[in-house]
């Protein structure tokens, strides 16, 4: 069973929308030593789902790795690691921070608990749940 995962970026800088335009795009720029070990672990075929920070602060969509981890090309610190990711699709409506904090099956979620983690597991328990909101 694939690993599932959350991203957060920041709409104005990289949005979902672009990330579905483009196809596939290399995740990079995360520099959080948590998140790098997140990242290091994310294998292809992993499945994900795209948070928007700022002002939307939602649940927005759905990708997968398209790669496991490396090195980032651009960089000469083999400590920060990149992925390929593809896009899937929308989620059919976004969900919101307010609902994920207002379940209380969430409570224990990384969203809720480490605000600024930019990529964090999932489990499947709350990936039920997200879905299910999404509805």
């Amino acid at each position: 069973m694939a690993n599932r995962w959350l991203l957060k970026t920041e709409p104005s800088a990289y949005s979902f929308a672009q990330l579905q335009k483009d196809k596939r795009t290399m995740w990079d720029g995360v520099k959080n030593n948590l998140a790098l070990k997140h990242i290091a672990a994310i294998k292809k075929g992993d499945a994900i789902v795209i948070y928007h920070t700022g002002d939307e602060k939602a649940v927005v969509g759905l990708a997968r790795a398209a790669s496991d981890a490396y090195p980032d090309p651009a960089k000469k610190d083999s400590k920060l690691l990149v992925f390929d990711i593809e896009a899937d699709k929308a989620m059919p409506r976004p969900v919101t921070l307010a609902e994920v904090k207002a379940d209380p099956k969430l409570k224990s979620f990384d969203l809720v608990r480490l605000p600024r983690l930019s990529v964090m597991p999932v489990s499947d328990a709350q990936w039920k749940a997200i879905e299910t909101m999404a509805k």
